[in-house]
């Protein structure tokens, strides 16, 4: 028997606001209100708000909590000061990715690690597993005690100046422990966009209140359909189809996220990997026509030999066109190869193209 879908502390205000609701990761989550397309274009163009409440919270304190989160994370831990974050990966012993992550220093020996809600008990059995070698950790999930809301696009940095004032408001990948209308927020600077937004993380009984005053000052409700085609156009990684444990680090792309000059779990199968060269490569394409390249499509050469599999696609509207990303083989994976896409028996050609797809600084006029 399956267990009953978790609902967020907004689930009452999704249904109030008409949202299609699905399942996702054991959650019941709204994948849309007015148009997927209609909310991405939202976000590009002034503001949208997301209920992002199902992904993981872990807070970790100890004398042994640099220690521990060291050797989980590929990225450098210790020369992070207190009052920023940083994006990392979470690799097993093999090299493969477990997740993709932020984690967050609050005090000396205090973190926030927030993980993908598809990932919540994998990362928190992984803690576990290595607090026993490094001892001296506490650690909390407090997925359920607290709410998460992300607030995206152009118009999201006047929100928080309107909410904090300006001389509050962090800078990217900082954050602020700031007051709300008398709620205690603690406000980062981060987001799975591609746009200028900001993430709010407050306890559960308050997330109703913050979420309506976004809505008052302008802000689109947006569902995880329009997030998935948002970070698929900023050319960000989702675990599960882009990167999982099957995939390293080298092969993603994501090198520029591991301080080899330190010791961490996949360390040497990592420093092996990135010695030997990648034998595939996540590169990004844009498919001509109305055909939406979809995970598990096969890629060919221009000769019609398999050279790789896709592993997201879809329709972008900020380019009008279909977008999509896919391992293939490394000789392939430069900008201007032609690709041939096997689209339920069609062969469809497809251009190499640099990510990300979609960059805000490239786009502005």
């Amino acid at each position: 028997m399956n267990a009953p879908l978790k609902r967020t502390p907004l689930f009452a205000s999704h249904e109030a606001l008409g949202a299609r609701l699905v399942p996702f990761a054991g959650w019941e989550m709204p994948i849309q209100y007015q148009g997927i397309l209609a909310e991405a274009r939202a976000v590009r163009s002034a503001s949208g708000i997301f209920d992002v409440s199902h992904m993981g919270r872990f807070f970790l304190q100890g004398s042994a909590a640099t220690a521990l989160l060291e050797w989980v994370v590929t990225n450098g831990v210790s020369d992070l000061e207190p009052g920023r974050a940083r994006y990392t990966l979470l690799c097993n012993e093999a090299g493969g990715i477990l997740d993709d992550a932020i984690f967050y220093r609050l005090e000396e020996n205090q973190y926030l690690l927030v993980a993908n809600a598809a990932n919540t008990q994998t990362i928190w059995n992984w803690l576990q597993h290595w607090t026993r070698r490094f001892g001296e950790v506490e650690m909390a999930d407090r997925t359920n005690e607290t709410a998460m809301i992300a607030c995206q696009g152009p118009d999201a940095s006047g929100f928080l100046e309107t909410l904090l004032g300006a001389d509050v408001a962090p800078r990217p990948f900082r954050f602020a422990q700031v007051d709300i209308g008398g709620a205690p927020v603690m406000v980062a600077r981060t987001g799975y966009t591609g746009e200028d937004g900001f993430e709010a993380i407050l306890d559960a009984e308050q997330a109703v209140g913050l979420w309506a005053r976004l809505l008052g000052l302008g802000a689109v409700p947006c569902g995880l359909g329009a997030r998935d085609v948002l970070r698929l156009e900023a050319g960000l990684p989702l675990h599960g189809n882009d990167i999982d444990t099957e995939t390293n680090p080298v092969e993603a792309g994501l090198e520029r996220f591991v301080r080899w000059d330190k010791d961490f779990c996949g360390a040497e199968a990592l420093r092996r990997a990135k010695e030997e060269g990648p034998r595939r490569l996540l590169a990004g394409f844009r498919v001509d026509g109305r055909n939406i390249p979809r995970p598990g499509y096969d890629i060919q050469n221009i000769d019609g030999r398999r050279v790789g599999t896709a592993t997201s696609g879809g329709y972008s509207p900020s380019l009008d066109t279909n977008i999509g990303l896919g391992y293939v083989d490394p000789a392939l994976a430069t900008p201007d190869t032609t690709l041939v896409i096997d689209i339920r028996g069609r062969s469809i050609e497809a251009q190499v193209v640099a990510l990300p797809f979609y960059s805000r600084r490239r786009m502005k006029p």
